[in-house]
Protein backbone atom coordinates (compact mmCIF):
# COMPACT_ATOMS: atom_id res chain seq x y z
CA UNK A 1 0.00 0.00 0.00
CA UNK A 2 2.76 2.54 0.65
CA UNK A 3 2.87 5.10 -1.56
CA UNK A 4 -0.71 4.85 -2.97
CA UNK A 5 -3.24 6.99 -1.44
CA UNK A 6 -6.78 5.54 -1.29
CA UNK A 7 -7.98 9.11 -0.52
CA UNK A 8 -7.11 11.34 -3.07
CA UNK A 9 -9.27 8.61 -5.66
CA UNK A 10 -11.87 9.18 -3.11
CA UNK A 11 -11.40 13.33 -3.27
CA UNK A 12 -11.15 13.07 -7.11
CA UNK A 13 -14.64 11.40 -7.23
CA UNK A 14 -16.58 13.10 -4.53
CA UNK A 15 -17.84 16.54 -6.06
CA UNK A 16 -19.77 14.38 -8.78
CA UNK A 17 -20.98 12.00 -5.99
CA UNK A 18 -22.56 15.04 -4.19
CA UNK A 19 -24.47 16.15 -6.98
CA UNK A 20 -26.18 12.76 -6.96
CA UNK A 21 -28.15 12.96 -3.64
CA UNK A 22 -30.63 11.18 -4.39
CA UNK A 23 -29.41 8.25 -5.51
CA UNK A 24 -26.89 8.62 -2.52
CA UNK A 25 -29.55 8.56 0.47
CA UNK A 26 -31.15 5.28 -1.95
CA UNK A 27 -27.98 3.69 -1.68
CA UNK A 28 -27.21 4.48 2.18
CA UNK A 29 -31.13 3.31 2.61
CA UNK A 30 -30.07 -0.59 1.11
CA UNK A 31 -27.25 -0.35 3.48
CA UNK A 32 -29.07 0.20 6.43
CA UNK A 33 -31.79 -2.02 5.49
CA UNK A 34 -28.88 -5.22 4.82
CA UNK A 35 -27.15 -4.00 8.10
CA UNK A 36 -30.35 -4.60 10.00
CA UNK A 37 -31.50 -7.63 8.18
CA UNK A 38 -28.48 -9.09 9.63
CA UNK A 39 -27.77 -8.32 12.43
CA UNK A 40 -30.50 -6.25 14.13
CA UNK A 41 -32.28 -2.71 13.98
CA UNK A 42 -30.82 -1.57 17.20
CA UNK A 43 -27.54 0.23 16.74
CA UNK A 44 -26.20 0.07 20.28
CA UNK A 45 -26.20 -3.68 19.65
CA UNK A 46 -25.38 -3.89 16.09
CA UNK A 47 -21.73 -1.95 15.33
CA UNK A 48 -22.24 -2.46 11.20
CA UNK A 49 -25.56 -0.98 11.47
CA UNK A 50 -24.51 2.21 13.87
CA UNK A 51 -21.26 2.75 11.08
CA UNK A 52 -23.49 2.88 8.10
CA UNK A 53 -26.27 5.42 10.13
CA UNK A 54 -23.09 7.62 11.23
CA UNK A 55 -22.40 7.81 6.98
CA UNK A 56 -25.44 8.43 6.41
CA UNK A 57 -26.09 10.96 8.87
CA UNK A 58 -22.67 12.36 7.56
CA UNK A 59 -24.21 13.49 3.79
CA UNK A 60 -27.11 14.83 5.76
CA UNK A 61 -29.57 11.49 5.22
CA UNK A 62 -32.85 12.42 7.28
CA UNK A 63 -33.37 10.85 10.54
CA UNK A 64 -37.25 9.42 9.23
CA UNK A 65 -35.40 8.19 6.39
CA UNK A 66 -32.98 6.01 8.40
CA UNK A 67 -36.01 4.78 10.38
CA UNK A 68 -38.08 3.46 7.71
CA UNK A 69 -35.14 1.89 6.39
CA UNK A 70 -34.67 -0.12 9.82
CA UNK A 71 -38.47 -0.75 10.41
CA UNK A 72 -38.55 -2.44 6.83
CA UNK A 73 -35.38 -4.74 7.58
CA UNK A 74 -37.25 -5.12 11.38
CA UNK A 75 -40.66 -6.40 9.49
CA UNK A 76 -42.24 -3.23 10.29
CA UNK A 77 -44.19 -2.23 6.70
CA UNK A 78 -43.56 -4.06 3.83
CA UNK A 79 -39.95 -4.18 2.05
CA UNK A 80 -38.97 -5.38 -1.04
CA UNK A 81 -36.02 -8.36 -0.66
CA UNK A 82 -32.49 -7.48 -1.43
CA UNK A 83 -29.58 -9.60 -2.22
CA UNK A 84 -26.02 -8.83 -2.05
CA UNK A 85 -23.75 -9.81 -5.24
CA UNK A 86 -20.49 -8.98 -6.02
CA UNK A 87 -19.19 -9.17 -9.24
CA UNK A 88 -15.77 -9.06 -10.53
CA UNK A 89 -13.52 -8.47 -13.78
CA UNK A 90 -11.54 -6.19 -15.90
CA UNK A 91 -11.34 -3.02 -16.77
CA UNK A 92 -9.48 -0.95 -19.84
CA UNK A 93 -6.09 -1.74 -19.26
CA UNK A 94 -6.14 -4.57 -17.29
CA UNK A 95 -7.49 -2.82 -14.27
CA UNK A 96 -9.25 -4.94 -11.30
CA UNK A 97 -12.39 -3.81 -10.38
CA UNK A 98 -15.14 -5.36 -7.93
CA UNK A 99 -18.43 -4.01 -8.08
CA UNK A 100 -20.38 -4.53 -4.61
CA UNK A 101 -24.40 -4.47 -5.41
CA UNK A 102 -27.58 -4.64 -3.54
CA UNK A 103 -30.48 -5.06 -5.63
CA UNK A 104 -34.27 -6.79 -5.89
CA UNK A 105 -33.70 -7.72 -9.42
CA UNK A 106 -30.53 -9.76 -10.13
CA UNK A 107 -31.49 -9.91 -14.05
CA UNK A 108 -31.47 -6.46 -14.43
CA UNK A 109 -28.60 -6.07 -12.34
CA UNK A 110 -26.46 -8.77 -14.01
CA UNK A 111 -26.98 -7.23 -17.17
CA UNK A 112 -26.28 -3.51 -16.45
CA UNK A 113 -22.97 -4.32 -14.92
CA UNK A 114 -22.28 -6.74 -17.82
CA UNK A 115 -23.06 -3.90 -20.26
CA UNK A 116 -20.94 -1.03 -17.99
CA UNK A 117 -17.94 -3.33 -18.45
CA UNK A 118 -18.15 -4.62 -22.55
CA UNK A 119 -19.30 -0.40 -23.51
CA UNK A 120 -16.06 0.77 -21.75
CA UNK A 121 -13.31 -1.83 -22.74
CA UNK A 122 -13.57 -4.73 -19.91
CA UNK A 123 -15.25 -7.67 -19.40
CA UNK A 124 -16.57 -9.56 -16.32
CA UNK A 125 -14.77 -12.33 -14.47
CA UNK A 126 -15.89 -15.44 -12.32
CA UNK A 127 -15.78 -15.53 -8.52
CA UNK A 128 -13.02 -15.05 -7.32
CA UNK A 129 -11.30 -13.71 -10.99
CA UNK A 130 -9.73 -10.62 -9.25
CA UNK A 131 -10.62 -11.13 -5.60
CA UNK A 132 -7.50 -12.02 -4.48
CA UNK A 133 -5.50 -9.04 -5.64
CA UNK A 134 -7.56 -7.08 -2.81
CA UNK A 135 -7.24 -7.21 1.15
CA UNK A 136 -9.95 -6.56 3.38
CA UNK A 137 -9.20 -3.60 5.94
CA UNK A 138 -10.62 -0.97 7.95
CA UNK A 139 -10.02 2.66 6.46
CA UNK A 140 -10.44 5.60 8.73
CA UNK A 141 -9.06 9.21 7.18
CA UNK A 142 -8.19 12.42 9.35
CA UNK A 143 -7.73 15.65 7.82
CA UNK A 144 -4.34 17.33 8.62
CA UNK A 145 -4.37 20.17 7.46
CA UNK A 146 -6.39 21.59 10.75
CA UNK A 147 -3.95 19.36 13.76
CA UNK A 148 -1.42 20.67 15.34
CA UNK A 149 0.54 17.18 15.06
CA UNK A 150 3.41 16.03 13.69
CA UNK A 151 3.51 12.67 11.69
CA UNK A 152 5.08 10.53 14.43
CA UNK A 153 2.85 11.45 17.13
CA UNK A 154 -0.05 11.09 15.27
CA UNK A 155 1.41 7.12 14.14
CA UNK A 156 2.12 6.93 17.96
CA UNK A 157 -2.12 7.62 18.50
CA UNK A 158 -3.04 5.15 15.47
CA UNK A 159 -0.66 2.33 17.13
CA UNK A 160 -1.98 3.15 20.88
CA UNK A 161 -5.58 2.51 19.08
CA UNK A 162 -4.76 -0.50 17.59
CA UNK A 163 -4.04 0.22 14.03
CA UNK A 164 -1.93 -1.68 11.90
CA UNK A 165 -0.79 1.16 9.59
CA UNK A 166 -0.69 5.02 8.56
CA UNK A 167 0.01 6.84 5.26
CA UNK A 168 0.47 10.40 5.69
CA UNK A 169 -0.08 12.97 2.86
CA UNK A 170 0.00 16.92 2.62
CA UNK A 171 -3.67 16.39 3.07
CA UNK A 172 -4.64 13.53 5.44
CA UNK A 173 -3.38 10.66 7.96
CA UNK A 174 -4.97 7.68 6.52
CA UNK A 175 -4.89 4.97 8.94
CA UNK A 176 -5.72 0.88 8.19
CA UNK A 177 -7.01 -1.51 10.64
CA UNK A 178 -7.77 -5.12 11.34
CA UNK A 179 -11.20 -5.02 9.75
CA UNK A 180 -11.86 -7.03 13.27
CA UNK A 181 -10.49 -4.21 15.07
CA UNK A 182 -12.17 -1.30 13.07
CA UNK A 183 -15.11 0.00 15.69
CA UNK A 184 -12.56 -0.44 18.27
CA UNK A 185 -9.63 1.52 16.61
CA UNK A 186 -12.33 4.49 15.05
CA UNK A 187 -13.27 4.39 19.38
CA UNK A 188 -10.44 4.81 20.35
CA UNK A 189 -9.27 7.61 18.08
CA UNK A 190 -12.80 9.37 18.93
CA UNK A 191 -12.02 9.30 22.80
CA UNK A 192 -8.54 10.70 21.85
CA UNK A 193 -10.82 13.91 19.96
CA UNK A 194 -10.37 12.99 16.45
CA UNK A 195 -12.73 13.09 13.95
CA UNK A 196 -12.82 11.44 11.15
CA UNK A 197 -13.20 12.65 7.08
CA UNK A 198 -13.52 8.90 5.78
CA UNK A 199 -14.23 5.62 8.26
CA UNK A 200 -15.08 2.27 6.60
CA UNK A 201 -14.61 -1.24 5.74
CA UNK A 202 -13.49 -1.34 2.47
CA UNK A 203 -10.64 -3.34 0.02
CA UNK A 204 -7.75 -2.19 -0.94
CA UNK A 205 -5.62 -2.96 -3.68
CA UNK A 206 -2.60 -5.17 -3.26
CA UNK A 207 -0.99 -3.41 -6.74
CA UNK A 208 -1.76 -0.81 -8.30
CA UNK A 209 -2.34 0.24 -12.36
CA UNK A 210 -1.68 3.07 -14.18
CA UNK A 211 -2.78 3.40 -17.74
CA UNK A 212 -2.44 6.10 -20.72
CA UNK A 213 -4.49 8.79 -21.33
CA UNK A 214 -6.72 6.64 -23.73
CA UNK A 215 -7.31 4.07 -21.31
CA UNK A 216 -7.72 6.66 -18.16
CA UNK A 217 -10.54 8.28 -20.43
CA UNK A 218 -12.36 4.46 -20.86
CA UNK A 219 -12.09 3.95 -17.23
CA UNK A 220 -13.62 6.76 -15.94
CA UNK A 221 -16.28 6.07 -17.86
CA UNK A 222 -16.64 2.90 -16.82
CA UNK A 223 -16.99 3.92 -13.06
CA UNK A 224 -19.01 6.89 -13.89
CA UNK A 225 -21.50 4.25 -15.29
CA UNK A 226 -21.28 2.13 -12.26
CA UNK A 227 -21.75 4.99 -10.15
CA UNK A 228 -24.97 6.26 -11.73
CA UNK A 229 -26.59 2.33 -11.77
CA UNK A 230 -28.81 2.47 -8.54
CA UNK A 231 -28.01 -0.98 -7.65
CA UNK A 232 -24.35 -0.09 -7.27
CA UNK A 233 -23.27 0.04 -3.27
CA UNK A 234 -19.21 0.44 -3.96
CA UNK A 235 -16.70 0.04 -6.21
CA UNK A 236 -12.92 -1.66 -5.84
CA UNK A 237 -10.36 -1.24 -8.56
CA UNK A 238 -6.64 -0.59 -8.29
CA UNK A 239 -6.86 2.17 -10.90
CA UNK A 240 -4.03 4.96 -10.05
CA UNK A 241 -5.98 8.04 -11.19
CA UNK A 242 -2.93 10.59 -12.08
Amino acid sequence: MAGHSKWKNIQRRKNAQDAKRGKIFMKFAKDIYVAAKNGGGDPATNPSLRLVIEKAKAVNMPNENIQRAINKATGVGSSAKYEEIVYEGYGPGGVAVMVQCLTDNKNRTASNIRLAFSKNGGNLGESGSVSYMFDRKGYLVIDREELEIDEDEMLLQAIEAGAEEMETSDEAFEIYTDPDQFMEVKENLEKAGFTFEEAEITMIPQTYTQLNEEMAAKMEKLLDMLENDEDVQDIYHNYEEA
